[in-house]
């Protein structure tokens, strides 16, 4: 059976489970412990040298890391429901959603990085939820200006079924509530997030509904 590790509040490994769930794929689920250091042991990085979630690894021993690659992955090879529109320009702006999320917005905010700044730069939590939601505003800035603006919105991120650009958008925005960021400016994101959760695969995907959810 395809094993996925990672921990509930992960939102790269919510990523991946809202996938799975989408293509309506068994698999279980092996939870590492972030905040207990779990990741950084030799029993994990032997599935990821990295020490990063998620790592799925498939039925015949292969591992995968990266939540990205690990979704257009299932994406390929289990085409039906699409992540990815056909048209090569959609695709392109599908993708570049989904970044401004995936690469823009997470890296900065995950749980290694907030962990640095109090630890090693001394910040408390004042500064280091300043810093958070300073760039979870920025992006967010950004993607409500795409998604309002640009004529591919639609009910979901792109069109009216979901994409990869929804799949990276829940998480963050699960984030983003858990640090209490005001996210009234963002209709748009609101409405299309409402719309996800409305769905049991992004349901059944979120963190309180993990069995490593406390």
């Amino acid at each position: 059976m395809t094993t996925l590790y990672g921990y509930f509040r992960s939102s790269a490994a919510y990523r991946v489970r809202i996938v799975l769930n989408l293509k309506g794929l068994t698999f279980e689920q092996v939870p590492v412990n972030l905040v207990k250091g779990e990741q950084r042991s030799e029993t994990f990085r032997a599935h990821n040298p990295q020490g990063l979630v998620p790592a799925l690894v498939t039925d015949d021993g292969t591992t995968l890391t990266q939540s990205l690659a690990i979704c257009e992955y299932l994406d390929e090879l289990h085409p039906s429901p699409a992540l990815l529109p056909l048209e090569p320009a959609e695709r392109a702006r599908v993708r570049a959603l989904a970044q401004l999320v995936a690469c823009e917005i997470h890296p900065l905010n995950n749980l290694r990085v907030l962990k640095y700044l109090v630890q090693e730069l001394k910040l408390d939590d004042e500064a280091k939820l300043a810093w958070y939601r300073h760039w979870v505003t920025g992006g967010f800035d950004a993607l409500e200006a795409m998604l309002s603006r640009e004529a591919g919105s639609g009910n979901f991120c792109h069109g009216d079924t979901p994409t990869l650009a929804d799949v990276c958008l829940v998480p963050q925005v699960f984030n983003a509530e858990r640090f209490e960021c005001d996210l009234s400016a963002y209709p748009r994101i609101q409405r299309i997030v409402a719309n996800c959760r409305a769905l049991d695969a992004f349901h059944q995907a979120s963190p309180e509904e993990q069995p490593d959810a406390n």
